[in-house]
């Protein structure tokens, strides 16, 4: 008896043809790690993107602030003279001869975003010189505060007991301290103190410092007493067990195998704490204990534009929109970073 071939058989009687495609053609699953993941998420979060964006060109800024205030041709500490009479400018509230431009901030051709009353100093330059000394504040006194932060909380959480106990007590009084007050009264002190024991020029160099070190010191409590509770889970699971009966110190176990699962804690508290320390710098010189003249400075401008509020309202609109605009691309990336890095979060 002869039997039929089967039509879901290939001619040769091997697999069916279409199983065979689906065979050969199939892709491998490949895993991926979590920052795979939290990489695949951000670039699909549209707000991530646009904050990103403006903050790399807010970087960009202030990096190449010299080569953009060329363009402008004024630099930010030119007092130009710019009425008939050869005389600085005055203000019409102070009877002098009026100013030009959009709502009388001197706004044209050559001063793109007006000038300062009274001196006629560019705002666009000064705005631009501005971005670079309140980023340089901020990113250093950030850069102090997780350094800080970071090892007195692993230390705290990876030993316990006394060692636990001592750096606790430390972190809350640290924690109960008027932050502000003490800044307030401490940057000035050590800065013009620090200037005549040392002979230093009074350029805002050493001020600049103060701050970074004031903003970091006071700032490293809150995020020490977050690493120390992810240390005291991390130090009990079964990769820190396997490294310590292989005969790992303690260095080794803290910076080799727990530091690397607190990166994505680190990277969110980040790009919180530097908008918090941009406006801190900006309160600062705006209470007049932070960036002095000549040095420009976003708040250092925001404090002198509000003795003209009334007369040259863009003065204080620049400075101001320019800090707002940074402070939001930073808290918003920062959630954005927290949403991508949870891994309750939706597949993506």
């Amino acid at each position: 008896m002869t039997l039929g071939v089967s039509e879901d058989l290939s001619p040769d009687g091997g697999l069916p043809a279409d199983g065979l495609a689906e065979t050969t053609e199939a892709k491998q699953i490949e895993g991926r790690s979590l920052g795979q993941i939290a990489w695949a998420r951000l670039k699909k979060d549209k707000i991530a993107v646009i904050s990103a964006i403006v903050i790399l060109l807010i970087i960009v800024v202030a990096v190449f602030a010299p080569l953009i205030v060329k363009l402008n041709g004024f630099p930010p500490d030119q007092f130009n003279k710019l009425n008939e009479d050869g005389q600085p400018l005055l203000n019409t509230r102070d009877g002098g001869i009026p100013i030009g431009g959009l709502w009388g901030s001197g706004t044209s051709a050559e001063h793109w975003f007006g000038v300062e009353p009274q001196n006629g100093r560019d705002v666009f330059s000064r705005l631009v010189y501005g971005t670079r000394v309140s980023l340089l504040v901020a990113l250093g006194g950030t850069l102090i505060a997780i350094v800080l932060g970071t090892v007195i909380g692993m230390v705290a959480g990876y030993f316990g007991g006394w060692v636990d106990t001592l750096l606790s007590r430390l972190m809350d009084i640290m924690l109960s301290f008027p932050s502000l007050l003490f800044i307030m009264a401490l940057t000035p002190v050590v800065a013009d103190r620090g200037q005549d024991l040392l002979g230093i020029p009074d350029d805002n160099k050493l001020r600049l410092g103060v701050l970074m070190f004031v903003l970091g010191f006071f700032g490293w409590a809150y995020l020490a007493r977050i690493v120390r509770g992810q240390t005291l889970s991390l130090r009990e699971r079964e990769f820190v067990e396997a490294a310590r009966s292989l005969g790992a110190g303690p260095a080794y176990v803290i910076f080799k195998q727990i530091l690397p699962n607190l990166i994505p804690t680190l990277l969110v508290y980040t790009t919180l704490l530097i908008p918090g320390n941009i406006t801190a710098e900006a309160a600062l010189s705006f209470l007049g204990v932070g960036i002095k003249e000549p040095t420009s400075s976003w708040g250092r401008m925001i404090s002198d534009a509000s003795d003209w509020i009334e007369s040259n309202p863009l003065y204080l609109f620049f400075p101001g929109l320019a800090l707002f605009i940074t402070v939001l691309a930073f808290n918003l990336l920062g959630d954005s970073v927290r949403d991508a890095l949870d891994p309750r979060a939706g597949r993506s």
